[in-house]
């Protein structure tokens, strides 16, 4: 008769990491991967849950000592208040430095020209660009996620970008073992994501678990808003609703917050956390393809975006 020896299941080892304390420490390990090996590194920061996620675990690798990054924000002039405030209070909360490009003083310069369907979210390109041109960012931290898009499912930790920011899938590096190859010339960067093995649904059991604050916005709250393309959309200044577009006050949340002009609500009534997750786990679609405007341009709207520099 052949015996088998017993196999040790590592999971049920007292000492096994849980999955959130993995994700954790798998982010962790990059951003003190980033301060060893880069001299100019900077967080992209915009209050979004991502973002201020992103931030709480940059503060969490250097504790007790001050993060060795500044932080900087494309705002398009079309931006949530909620979120700003949420911004500017946290920046000032933690002494930090924000750099803000903004997209209006461009339109304002000419040097950028408003799309006829109202929405700035591409037009963040080139003042993003910029900035890291301006300041001689190399490292530059971005929120984006796997599960979120394929153009980002496929793009590795450190996504190394060329002399004009751009990206392209085919210079891509291996990262076994989480080995990470921060090496680039003169005038490229490199962009890194702490959060690329995350879900959505991990977001918010690590915001849960760690008590993080959000704005208000990602809970369900009444607003005004209108229907366009099969999403509600924020009424306001940028443009919406049209003549023929009518507004109604409806019970709704953001599951994702960028550009209002290109960013839906879904109808939701879950105002705590619990009801959040809940909500979350029972989804079928992701947070981008639920309620993105822009990803919908084009079958490869956010590979072309990603190439040309944006996020």
């Amino acid at each position: 008769m052949t015996t088998v020896a017993h196999v040790h299941d590592s999971t049920a080892s007292p000492f096994a990491l849980s999955h959130l304390d993995s994700l954790e420490s798998e982010a962790v390990h990059i951003f003190r991967e980033v301060a060893g090996e880069f001299e100019r590194p900077v967080i992209l920061f915009s209050g979004g849950k991502d973002s201020i996620v992103m931030l709480h675990l940059a503060l969490k690798a250097f504790a007790p000592a001050a993060i060795p990054f500044t932080l900087l924000h494309v705002d398009t002039g079309h931006n949530f208040p909620e979120v700003l405030e949420y911004r500017d209070r946290t920046v000032a909360k933690h002494g930090l430095r924000l750099h803000v490009a903004s997209v209006q003083e461009y339109i304002d310069a000419g040097k950028l020209r408003e799309r006829p369907d109202g929405t700035r979210n591409p037009l963040q390109t080139v003042p993003l660009t910029e900035a890291i041109q301006q300041h001689r960012f190399d490292a530059v931290f971005g929120g984006g996620r796997r599960d979120e898009e394929k153009a980002r499912a496929k793009e590795r930790v450190f996504s190394l970008r060329d002399e004009f920011s751009q990206w392209d899938p085919r210079r891509q590096r291996p990262e076994l073992w989480q080995l990470y190859n921060g090496r680039h010339a003169p005038g490229e960067h490199v962009r890194v994501f702490p959060l690329s093995n995350w879900t959505e649904l991990d977001v918010w059991q690590y915001i849960q678990r760690e008590k993080i604050e959000l704005p208000e916005i990602y809970f369900a709250h009444e607003r005004e808003v209108f229907a366009r393309s099969g999403m509600w959309l924020t009424a306001g200044d940028w443009g919406g609703p049209k003549e023929s577009e009518t507004t109604q006050t409806r019970l709704i949340r953001y599951r994702t917050v960028g550009d209002m002009s290109c960013t839906g609500a879904v109808d939701s009534d879950a105002t705590t956390l619990d009801a959040v997750i809940a909500e979350i786990a029972a989804s079928r679609l992701t947070e981008r393809g639920a309620t993105r405007a822009d990803d919908k341009m084009s079958e490869a709207a956010m590979e072309d975006r990603k190439r040309e520099g944006y996020f």
